[in-house]
Order: structure tokens, then C-alpha cells, then sequence
């Protein structure tokens, strides 16, 4: 017997158990096994048989038990095997969802960025505009300041003038 298969399993990652390395004997009592009738029938009477009955018996014994065991094992076999794709698809189903999460992230951020350079130029065009306006509303200010000024020369050379009037008067 390969010590319960355990030498053979493939990995299973962190939840398998370590190969073991000692060879395990088991002392098994079981009920006496005949073929003819399946597992688990009990006869305690050894008494009855003669010794080479007793030995054959006990040999196919020890065959069928052996031979269970071996199924057992390729079952484990089998379920680590199962586990192992299971796991294996599991990792290829996750490792596919983030390479599509990682471009429809970076698919976000592109139209974010193509839409925020869409507000920056809109922005600028109103911007411009307003200053454009405003360039055009400082320039009426210093029109207007200069011709306020003229007038307010023109009103003070008056009152100078209106004043050398009277005082010659």
C-alpha cells in the first residue's frame, strides 16, 4: 500500500496536508467480509473453520480491505484533483474580471479626462468671451474718465475764468 496515497496527491495550495514521509502501520479489526454477501457481515465463529479456511479467509480479508482502502484513496485522488481545477478555474475566472475591470477602469478614466478637457475649453471660451467684455467695459471707463477729466478741466478753466470775472467786477 502507498501509505493511503497522501505521497501521490497533487498540491492543493495551503489546505492539503503535507506529504508524510513515515510509513503508517494500521492495526484494522474488521468483521469478517464475504464476498458473496458484501461489507459488514459479522461471523466471530473462526472456530467452526478449519485453519487453511481461516487463513484463505483471512487473506481475502485483508485483500478486500486493502482493496477498499486503494478506492478510497483514488477518490481522494480524485476529490484534491477536482479541488485543484475548481481552484485553477477560480483563478482564471478572477484573473479575467480584473483585466476587464482594469480596462473599463481605464476606459472610465479616459472619457473622464476627454470630458474634463471638454469643460476646460468650454470654460476658456466663456472666459474669453468675459474678458473680452470686460476689455471692451475698461476701455468705455477710461474713455470716459478721459472726457471727464477734459470736462472737468474745462469746468475748472470756467470757474477760473468766472472768477476773474468778478473779482474784476
Amino acid at each position: 500500500m502507498d501509505a493511503f496515497f497522501f505521497d501521490k496527491l497533487p498540491s492543493t495550495s495551503q489546505s492539503t496536508p503535507k506529504p508524510r514521509h513515515e510509513t503508517t502501520q494500521m492495526n484494522v479489526s474488521c468483521p469478517q467480509l464475504d464476498p458473496d454477501e458484501g461489507l459488514g457481515t459479522d461471523h466471530d465463529s473462526t472456530s467452526e473453520r478449519s485453519p487453511s479456511m481461516t487463513m484463505s479467509t483471512d487473506e481475502s480479508q485483508e485483500h478486500q480491505i486493502s482493496s477498499r482502502i486503494d478506492d478510497i484513496g483514488k477518490k481522494v485522488q480524485d476529490l484534491v484533483g477536482k479541488i485543484n481545477d475548481s481552484r485553477t478555474m477560480d483563478q482564471t475566472i478572477m484573473d479575467n474580471f480584473q483585466d476587464k475591470l482594469v480596462e473599463k477602469v481605464g476606459e472610465i478614466c479616459g472619457q473622464m479626462t476627454e470630458h474634463m478637457y471638454t469643460v476646460y475649453e468650454e470654460n476658456s471660451h466663456a472666459m474669453q468671451a468675459t474678458l473680452q467684455e470686460l476689455t471692451l467695459v475698461l476701455e468705455s471707463c477710461s474713455k470716459l474718465n478721459t472726457e471727464l477729466h477734459t470736462a472737468s478741466q474745462a469746468l475748472a478753466g470756467l470757474n477760473r475764468g468766472l472768477t476773474l470775472h468778478r473779482s474784476t467786477e
